[in-house]
């Protein structure tokens, strides 16, 4: 018995099946989402296998060596996605620096001291109006009435503490 006697079996429709397959396989590593392309790429070896294979032993050769096959090109094509000329295509090398003036989180530190209306009933976060910006806010833990005039006080990050207007006049 010739182990690689399916060979002889291939005809254009397996072929056809088998390549596309395995093609759809290469493309389901790239493609991000889902799974279509993987999971079709399965139903075209799985019918490209059968339709071509005349036993089960043919049918397992024919698995293995497929596998195989697809695991020497997928390492191939990873490596050379990571390390070879496709990374240079596929991977952003560029960083965004605070030196480059790029910053992760909005300057925040332009809205202290500014004066304006609580939208939300804050217990103790919420959200306020400032010289017509939105804002989420938090208080300093004691619960301020929706329409109160409030006051930012601090600003930590992308934090923005506020204080009721009335309190802090008292204060003063």
């Amino acid at each position: 018995m010739d182990v690689f006697s399916f060979v002889q079996n291939i005809e254009m429709l397996e072929g056809l099946l088998l390549v596309l397959g395995f093609l759809l396989l290469l493309a389901e590593v790239f493609i991000p989402g889902f799974g279509v392309a993987g999971i079709t790429g399965i139903i075209l070896f799985i019918i490209g296998i059968l339709l071509t294979a005349t036993t089960v032993f043919e049918a397992l050769v024919m698995f293995l060596l497929l596998l195989l096959l697809l695991t020497i090109v997928l390492i191939f094509v990873i490596r050379s996605a990571t390390k070879g000329r496709l990374s240079k295509k596929l991977i952003l090398n560029d960083g965004l620096s605070n030196e480059d003036g790029f910053t992760a989180v909005d300057d925040m530190q332009v809205f202290l001291g500014k004066e304006g209306v609580a939208v939300t009933t804050l217990r103790p976060a919420g959200i306020g109006i400032f010289d017509g910006v939105r804002l989420d806010i938090v208080t300093k833990g004691n619960f301020i009435e929706e329409d109160s005039e409030i006051k930012i006080v601090a600003v930590e990050g992308r934090r923005v503490i506020v204080d009721n207007f009335e309190r802090i006049k008292e204060e003063n």
